[in-house]
């Protein structure tokens, strides 16, 4: 049985529970030249209005974020599915505002600070936020567009 729809608040809060507690997402970026997608789980830090992921900086993704600052990012189970289609914005980790880099290893458990391997940072600033559970949710699925919060 389908449960009943949840009211546009509820999802709100409910995606930035999500956004506050869970740790991995999916990262998806296509690359510039022929479009190829590719899709990698990264741990991740929200601020309260943008992501932080942490890649290899010679990583397909890391690339593909340098060249096109486009993703896409999903989070939760197919049956409680938040996506997530922003804009990256690269930063070394000497560029993060203080305490930042603290706050993403504390949550992820994992400090790319510490590898050898270069790391780089992006912020990734939502410009689309969509949360639904079952069909009865899709009508109303889109929650932020253009940056902008609709509940």
């Amino acid at each position: 049985m389908t449960p009943p729809a949840r009211t546009n608040d509820q999802r709100k809060r409910d995606t930035l529970h999500r956004l506050d507690h869970d740790v991995d997402t999916w990262v998806s970026t296509a690359d510039p030249a022929g479009g190829t997608p590719y899709l990698v789980p990264l741990s991740f830090l929200w601020d309260g209005s943008t992501v932080l992921i942490a890649t290899p900086a010679e990583s397909p993704t890391g690339r593909n974020l340098r060249a096109t600052g486009r993703v896409r990012l999903g989070l939760g189970p197919t049956r409680d599915v938040v996506l997530i289609e922003g804009v990256a914005e690269p930063l070394a980790a000497a560029d993060l505002p203080e305490g930042v880099g603290d706050a993403f290893a504390a949550k992820t458990g994992f400090d790319p600070r510490d590898l050898s391997t270069p790391y780089l940072y992006f912020r990734v600033t939502p410009r689309r936020i969509q949360a639904w559970r079952e069909v009865n949710e899709l009508k109303d699925r889109d929650l932020m567009r253009e940056g902008a919060w609709l509940v």
